[in-house]
């Protein structure tokens, strides 16, 4: 018997993934099995208001839909952002984005495409990435962790889900304190974990070494500082660069030992700019990991560098959110 192919609904097979960064948004469209087919950037700050950002970002998504399968390929889209909320599908107040207060980034982005359009905190997305196709796949029970420039962000999941809360920012071990008077951070908090473990915070301990000491450092003659300069400094035995990580692994540590102690997890994967340190930062850091963590856990706790590159892991995250999403259309 011959199929009516025009009566049977066509099963869409790509989705796009949005990431959107303190200083560039990455978007892509991937298909059904997790290959980006296309990708393109551009400068999250060229857009200071957000709604020249969404019309922008609209319009560029179009573009690439259409020189990529066609408009009607896609099923639906997926958003990483910084401070997201899953259950709103606002950024609700983001510290270091141009955009202040509340944005209902989804909807706004859905009324301007016309697609499904789901909204979620990038450390959510990132778990989501290394879940899919990373580190954390087979996984169940797990913890992500992202330290970048600016921001240390995390999400776990717990028996194969991923865990939220009320408001969708559970796992912001980022802002909790490890140094009652300590630093003060973007939050409104002092001694939030995110204030010593990201580049930002890398930089403010060598600032404060350099003032505790006289000791000469090839870090005074670099015109710009970076995580991958300052590691290069730790090669050719640099003092107080190796002095700067050891101080950041040991506050890492410690906060990764209260976040293991009270989820018991398979795994701690680490992501983000921070990681390219290697053993610089991630020596001292398992050493007070395991000083700091409770006894009958120390040494089931495996601590994972992610597997996956920084440029695509959170657009494939975001597109595994979109295929989660109700599919909708404005023009069905």
């Amino acid at each position: 018997m011959e199929t009516n192919e025009e009566s049977v609904d066509q099963i869409k097979t790509r989705v796009i993934g949005i990431d959107i960064r303190l200083d560039r948004t990455t978007y892509g469209v991937v298909d059904i099995r997790g290959e980006i087919v296309a990708q393109d950037y551009f400068e999250t700050f060229d857009y200071p208001d957000v709604n020249d950002y969404v019309t922008a970002l609209a319009e560029k998504l179009l573009v690439l839909m259409e020189e990529n399968g066609g408009y009607d390929s896609i099923r639906s889209i997926g958003i990483s952002a910084p401070s997201a909320s899953s259950i709103t599908g606002c950024i609700e107040n983001a510290a270091n984005l141009p955009w202040k207060g509340v944005i209902p980034l989804a909807a706004m982005l859905r009324d301007r495409v016309g697609l499904a359009v789901a909204l979620a905190n990038d450390a959510h997305i990132t778990a989501l990435g290394e879940k899919a196709y990373g580190s954390a796949h087979g996984m169940k029970d797990f913890v992500v962790v992202s330290m970048s420039h600016g921001g240390l962000g995390s999400c776990f999941f717990s028996n194969g889900m991923p865990h939220l809360g009320a408001q969708g920012f559970a796992g912001e071990v980022g802002h909790t304190c490890v140094d009652i008077n300590g630093r003060q951070c973007g939050c409104g908090n002092k001694g939030c974990l995110e204030t010593y473990c990201t580049e930002n915070g890398l930089k403010t301990t060598i600032k404060e070494l350099m003032k505790e000491s006289k000791r000469p450092t090839m870090l005074s003659e670099l015109q710009e500082l970076d995580v991958m300069s300052i590691a290069k400094c730790c090669d050719k035995g640099d003092e107080l660069a190796i002095e700067a990580f050891r101080r950041t692994g040991a506050m890492l540590g410690l906060g990764l030992a209260n976040y293991a102690s009270v989820l018991n997890p398979e795994a701690i994967i680490l992501t983000g700019d921070m990681t390219m340190a290697g053993k610089w930062l991630l020596k001292p850091m398992r050493k007070s990991f395991d000083e700091h963590v409770f006894l009958n856990i120390k040494n089931e706790t495996r601590i994972l560098v992610s597997i996956l590159k920084e440029g695509e892991r959170d657009v494939l995250g975001a597109s595994a959110l979109a295929w989660d999403v109700k599919e909708y259309s404005l023009f069905k």
